[in-house]
Parts: structure tokens; sequence; C-alpha cells
């Protein structure tokens, strides 16, 4: 294998006949997995390293007796090309299919039994008609509240997201000095912006939350519509992965956590794990923002304190089998109650009598170290006031799972944090959800950040870009 300059020009190709270039994506979950995929369709030799005992990172699944678990309820819309592309990559799409249109149940247990549910869907109309006709039926606000929801959305619909003033901003007032009341912000704004932003409006970047409605809701009418794995998340983030992996010619290498990164005066990289040794010509890393501060050697950032700065934020599910079905739609969500969304996880999860319901609560910094015990008896009695057939049902298991360091926190200014794919380092890329994407902490922004972080290796080391890869221009 020929040697580099170190200087950040492109790497000549061996010779005929030599070997490939060798790359080497550290950590396995969405921006890894694509990173590595991308490479290997491109040509190079490449070597994935998780230090988990699977693929899939953040979004993947469990056994508990007979259910196989989510970790989490994870969903996507139909506005994110990037993580499309992946399950079609992975061949997934056809178990994680969308709606035929965007259809989101709305209970809000304050009013009166008969008269809880309210909807907001879309119709086959141009953007921004496609919601009006539910906007103006929706329930749970006001006809003023309505109207004055309608004006933001225009005002919304005019940011520039190129504006880095947007970042510095507070989504929280900018919607009351837009007119939104405390009961809209509850049963519309932070209804959406809560699930895809982990945050309250109050607590989130106005740059992020503009980038989360304009192109959900404002940019096409389908961009919402909702999909979600009908298997559990192993099934695709691990197994059907690595199959791809596989094919692709990948090596991946799962229990091997890496200790160190160095180079060499030549440009070289060098891989450390616990009895071995990886050489490398380009490597991604593409672990969580903390992991990733404690690899990067000297001088590859500017400021590599600025990713200690990126704080995160927890996600709770809290998981419940019943021995009878309870709930007839797929999923909710709710209002006038701590539960935010419950999803219906009972085919999915394997599970043959009963149901098995999931709630996801994210923004959930105040809950996520309560005890079993003390979630048990406040989401029970939760579930029944927003469930009629609940209250007659017996509970055959009740248990959580806690992820502390969900995603990163969407705060005002967390924008100037963010690094882009490159280092200073030649040969050094970064990715993962938390990168310089411009969209908050999802699947979609783990699957951009590793097409990135491929296209800087592939564009350094000279090699074209493989036609089978994701194409920005396409989700613009």
């Amino acid at each position: 294998m020929s040697e580099g300059t170190g200087s950040g020009e492109p790497l000549a190709d061996p010779p005929a006949g030599g070997p490939a270039r060798h790359a080497v994506v550290i950590g396995g979950g969405l921006a890894g997995i694509t990173s590595a995929l991308a490479l290997a369709d491109a040509g190079l030799r490449v070597t994935l390293l998780e230090g988990r005992p699977r693929l899939g990172g953040l979004a993947f699944s469990f056994r508990r007796g007979e259910l196989t678990v989510d970790n989490g309820q994870h969903v996507y819309l139909r506005c994110c090309t990037a993580y499309r592309w992946f399950l079609d990559r992975i061949d997934g799409a056809a178990l994680a299919p969308l709606q035929d249109r965007l259809d989101v149940p709305v209970i809000d247990v304050d009013r009166p039994e008969g008269r809880r549910l309210g909807r907001l869907r879309r119709d086959a109309l141009p953007v921004p008609l496609h919601l009006g006709r539910s906007l103006a039926a929706y329930p749970h606000l006001s006809l003023a509240e309505r109207a004055r929801v309608g004006r933001a959305a225009l005002a919304l619909k005019g940011l520039d997201l190129d504006d880095p003033a947007l970042d510095a901003q507070d989504f929280g007032s900018w919607l009351t000095a837009h007119g939104q009341s405390a009961r809209a912000v509850e049963a519309l704004w932070d209804l959406v912006g809560v699930a895809t932003l982990n945050a309250v409006a109050g607590d989130t970047s106005l740059g992020l939350a503009a980038m989360v409605f304009k192109t959900g809701l404002l940019s096409d009418p389908g961009a919402a519509d909702i999909g979600w794995a009908h298997v559990p998340l192993g099934e695709l983030h691990d197994r059907l992965a690595r199959k791809a992996l596989d094919s692709a010619g990948v090596r991946t290498e799962v229990r091997t956590r890496v200790t160190s990164l160095s180079q060499d005066a030549n440009g070289r990289w060098s891989v450390q794990v616990p009895g071995e040794t990886f050489d490398a010509d380009a490597v991604v890393l593409a672990v969580p923002q903390h992991e990733a501060h404690g690899l990067l050697p000297a001088g590859a950032l500017d400021d590599p304190g600025r990713l200690l700065s990126i704080d995160t934020a927890p996600i709770l599910n809290i998981h419940v089998v019943y021995d009878r079905k309870v709930l007839a739609r797929p999923f909710f969500a709710a209002l006038g109650t701590p539960v935010q969304w419950v999803f219906d996880r009972t085919h999915a999860s394997g599970l043959r009598e009963g149901q098995y319901l999931a709630l996801s609560q994210s923004a959930a910094r105040d809950e996520i170290d309560e005890p079993v015990a003390v979630l048990r008896e406040r989401y029970l009695p939760e579930l029944e006031r927003l469930l009629p057939g609940a209250r007659g049902a017996a509970v055959r298991d009740f248990f959580v799972t806690r992820e502390r360091t969900a995603t990163f926190a969407p705060t005002p200014g967390v924008g100037r944090l963010r690094p882009g794919p490159r280092t200073r380092a030649p040969g050094l890329y970064l990715a993962g959800a938390w990168t310089a994407t411009g969209w908050p902490a999802t699947m979609e922004s783990a699957v951009r950040s590793g097409v990135s972080a491929a296209d800087a290796a592939l564009a350094a080391l000279g090699r074209p870009r493989p036609g089978r890869l994701f194409d920005f221009e396409e989700a613009a």
C-alpha cells in the first residue's frame, strides 16, 4: 500500500494490481454503517469496528422473555430521504413502511369522553392547503388559536434556514412573539417538536425547530407522512445492515473497542484495539461526541472542547403488556397527561396473546432516573384514563428502558458547536447525528452524516462517488 504525504493532498492510487485503499470506520451506528457501505461501494477495503456486541447504535432491540423489545420507539418521515435510502440499501424498506397519508390521532383526556379525539392529517392539496382542513377542524384549539397558528406557520415558512442568527434564538420565545398561546404550544407545536427535537420549545434552537417544521410540514404535502419499523429495529439495523456490509465486502468486528488513533509522518493512520492494530488511509470516527473527543489526536480540531459543550438529552420508554387488546389504532399522541406518544408493538415484538404498548417519553430529564415502581404508579392510571379498554385489563409486564444520552440537546447556540465531517488531520473524518448536518438528532441526521464523511474521504482519496450513494440534492 502506497504512503501519503500527510499534506492533505489526494493520495495517489496504488499500482495496478496493488492493494486497495483501506478505510477504518469506528462506530457501528447508522452513521458508521452508512460510511462503511459508501466507502466499500466506491471500491475501498473497509473495516468497521464496533464496541458493542451488535450494530445499530441507539436504535436497537433486545430479548425479554418471549418479546423482542426495541430500546425505544423510532419513527421517520417521508422527507427523511437519506434514511429512506438507507432502508433501500439494506433491503429493509418493506419492513418499515410509510403511511399513505399523514394521520395522527390526538387524545385530550381533559375533554369529555366521546369528544376527546382530534386528528392531524393532510389532504392531497398543495402546501399549505394540505393541512388547512385538518387545522380548521382541530378540536384541541379554539378558533382564534387555529387562526394564529396559521399565521405563525406562514411566518415560519419565511425564515431563512441559512441565517446563523436563528441558532441563537429559542423557539418558545419566537412562538410567543408570533401570538402562540401556551395551549397552542402544548397541543400543536410541542406535540410535534418534543417528539422530533427531544426538547420543549423554550429549550430549542429556533434554527433547528424551523428546519423541522419547514421541512416536515411546509415543504411538500407528503413530507410529514410517518413511517416506522413493523419488525424489531435489530432486524433492520443489525441483521440486514450486517448482511449488506458483508455483501459489500466490509470486515465487521463487534465487541471491538478502539483505544487510540495515531498518524505517522507519511499520513498513514494506526487504529489500536486490544490485541490488534489496523493501518488505514482514511478513518471515519462515527461515535458519540464525548467519545470522539477522547479519541481525537491533538490538533485535529481547532477547539475540540466544543464537543464536550454539546449537551445530551434523555428519552424514557415505558413498556406495558396487557392480557387483552386495549388499543385499536397503531399509535396516538396524548394531551392533558404525562403520556406523550403510545405505539402498539404487539406484532413487531412477537407477542402472541394480549397487547404490548410502548410509551415514548421525550425530553424526560425529570423522569429518567425515577424508580420503575414510581413510573408504574404514575403511568398505568394515565393509560386507563386514555384507553377505556385498559381499565379492566390485567398488566402482565411493566418495564422501562432509559437512554440517558439519547440525542444531543438542541439548545440555542448548539449549531456553532457541531463540526463538519472534515478535521484538520488529513484522512480523519467525523460522522454522527451530532455533527453539522442541519438536522436534529434523528436517524436521518445520522445517515446524512455518514454520507458526508464518506464523500469527504473519497474526495481526498481521489475516488469517484459511487452511483448508488444517496444524493443530497434530491432532498434539497
